[in-house]
This record gives C-alpha cells, structure tokens and sequence, in this order.
C-alpha cells in the first residue's frame, strides 16, 4: 500500500507542475462554458417548460462540468500507458514487484485530480461572479453540498474503473486509438458530456441511468443542481458502488487473462 501512495503522491505533485497546460486548458473551458450557456437560453427563451430541469439547473450543470472535467471526461486518457502497451515496455511492468492493475489505477486518479485541482477554482470563482442569467448558485443545503463532493468522488472511481478496461483492450488490438476515439466521444455523450441525461428521449433516459455512463458525471451534477431528491440521490449513489465493484472485477479479471497471453517480441 505505501508503493502505490508514494506513486499517486509522485504523480499528483508532477501533474501540478503543466500550469500553462492548465491556463490553455481554462481558456477553453471557459469558452464552452460560455458557449453552451447561451445556447440553452437561447432554447429556454422559446419555452422554459419543454425541458426537464430549470435554467438555473442546467447553468450549474454546466459550469460544474467545465470546472472538474478532468474527472468526469472518460478522454483524459493516460497515452504512456498505451505507450507502453504498444512498445513492448510493458514487460518492464511485469517484472516490477507491484500489481499492475493497480499501479494504473492510482497513476490515472492521480493525473485526473492533479488537473482538477488546477482548473477548478478559476472556473468555479469566476462562475459565482458572473451576471445572473450565468451564474452558478449554490445549493441552499449544505447537505446537498457534501453529497456533491461525495459523489463526485464515487464518479471520478468510477470514470477511472471504466478507463482501464480501455486500456486493457489495447492488449488486443494492433493500434488502440480508434477504440480510443469511439469510446471517448460515445462514452462522454451517453454520460452526459454534450447534454445532461435528463434530456435524453424517455427510453434511451432509462436505460443509460442504470448504465455505468449514469453513474459518472450525471449523478454529481445532477445533486449540486438541486434537480434529484433524498430517494433519487440514494439510489443513484447505491449504483455508483455498484458500478464501482463491478467494473473492478472485470477489470482485475481482464488484466489478469491480458498478462498471461501477452507475448513481447524483440530483445
């Protein structure tokens, strides 16, 4: 266990080094932020009642989602270990006296937090500042506060678990980067990266709720937003654990039959 808190310490404090990385990043962020707000307006202007959740909900969905994309984006994928997959130099991780599985585990979270951690406070700052018609509003129960932060947590495990079977796939295949691309836009929309779940048809709604997709961004967001109640947010965080613990049999599982059939060639 003091391996891997020494690896996430080591690449939580080296992920916080790319501050300009990080700016660049903002800029953008803000820009979408900007850009999908004043689409949804312009759609509520036309008639508020046709949508699921209110314009102050869907503001806080999406500044939320800009501030601590790093989390929630399945995207943020972590090339060196494609790199090494590719390369042959996984041979070089299986002779080290750690579990691989869990060495990836810790150096993707690690990554993934370092980042928020730089890109969520100007994001979140200027998002409470902002005029009225943009701005985010915080919750008026603290518990919906903790909550959130719970959540999110659960999110970001989980966004992770669903990550390292992507990596695991590329044990299979000669070039990973069109599973890479698939996965990641398809993944990000049925998670409610491009517009929240809520709005999605009634059938297809139902489904990606039970989905491990549901279990990512959505449920954080949709809390903070105000938009699910006691019995919803209880049921919605059951299903991140229960996402969380299969997704992570599968994955230990599937790292273990990857290993033993992994042939690397050269010398």
């Amino acid at each position: 266990m003091s391996a891997y808190k020494a690896l996430f310490r080591i690449r939580f404090v080296n992920s916080l080094q790319y501050r300009i990385a990080a700016i660049a990043g903002l800029v953008t962020q803000f820009v979408w932020g900007f850009m999908y707000i004043l689409g949804f307006n312009a759609f509520y202007a036309s008639n508020p009642a046709a949508f699921p959740m209110t314009l102050e909900q869907t503001i806080s969905y999406v500044w939320l989602q800009q501030a601590f994309m790093a989390l929630f984006f399945i995207w943020f994928y972590e090339n060196s270990i494609f790199a090494d997959i590719e390369s042959g130099q996984i041979a070089y991780e299986m002779v080290r006296p750690v579990n691989i599985f869990n060495k990836w585990f810790t150096q993707t979270a690690a990554n993934r937090l370092a980042r928020a951690a730089l890109r969520c406070v100007p994001v979140l700052v200027v998002a409470f500042l902002l005029p009225e018609q943009f701005r985010l509003v915080l919750p008026g129960e603290p518990l919906r506060i903790l909550l959130f932060f719970l959540s999110m947590m659960l999110s970001m495990v989980v966004v992770v678990s669903f990550s390292m079977l992507i990596y695991i796939s590329a044990f299979y295949t000669i070039n990973s980067l069109g599973t890479r691309i698939v996965v990641g836009v398809a993944g990000d929309f049925l998670a409610g990266g491009y517009i929240p779940i809520p709005f999605f048809p009634e059938a297809l709604r139902q489904i990606v709720e039970l989905s491990p997709f549901g279990a990512m961004q959505n449920m954080p967001l949709l809390i903070f937003s105000g938009y699910l109640d006691g019995a919803g947010i209880a049921r919605g965080m059951l299903l991140q654990v229960f996402w969380i613990v299969v997704l992570l049999s599968i994955g230990h599982i599937s790292m273990h039959r990857a290993l033993k059939r992994v042939v690397v060639q050269g010398g």
